[in-house]
């Protein structure tokens, strides 16, 4: 196994970790850090280390020619579910923030963008992230780090905005991504 793929596998290790430790009574004891239970600031610090083994596994892959299939199907999956585990525990925790609409936004977006990856791949086709793509996931990554940590004890508005930005970019990323491949759509059809 390569270490692009080792990595990729730590962070799907990771998330069942994450779970774990919100759920445990002995973490949920107030920290001074943030206002947060040991169980949110260890749930806040596994989210940032499986995403940066998120950016650490893709530099490895194109770096040292690591790309493998294995790579390519596990990768994306483990990312959708580390955001889809944030995103759903915030929604829990504060749903004032975190509405149930924009995660539906980010969760349909990502089974329609996955399913037209798998049109095309069927077609051999190989469609490479867009920019409005990478503005999506960098505006939401930022977005749920603020929040997981509670802002920081920054203005909790900074988060917010950040988030709703996020929400528009997932939404006009995924109209961008059917809009750009509706010939490979309506060839299946």
């Amino acid at each position: 196994m390569t270490t692009a793929n080792k990595l990729t596998v730590s962070r799907l290790l990771i998330i069942p970790v994450m779970l774990i430790v919100i759920y445990l009574d002995a973490l949920k004891q107030t920290t001074s850090l943030f206002g947060l239970t040991v169980g949110q600031l260890l749930f806040a610090f596994l989210f940032v280390l499986a995403s940066l083994t998120d950016l650490l596994d893709g530099y490895i892959a194109r770096k040292y020619n690591q790309i493998t299939t294995f790579g390519k199907f596990l990768d994306p999956i483990a990312d959708k579910v580390l955001v889809f585990i944030a995103l759903l525990h915030l929604m829990v925790l504060a749903p004032e923030r975190v509405p149930l609409w924009a995660v539906m936004v980010v969760i349909i977006r990502e089974f329609v963008v996955t399913g037209v990856r798998l049109i095309a791949v069927d077609q051999g086709a190989v469609i490479a992230a867009s920019s409005l793509g990478k503005i999506k996931t960098a505006t939401t990554m930022l977005a749920l780090i603020l929040m997981l940590f509670n802002d920081f004890g920054l203005k909790p508005w900074i988060a917010n905005v950040i988030f709703y930005i996020a929400a528009f970019f997932t939404l006009l990323s995924g109209l961008d991504y059917v809009l750009k491949n509706k010939k490979i759509i309506f060839e299946n059809m």
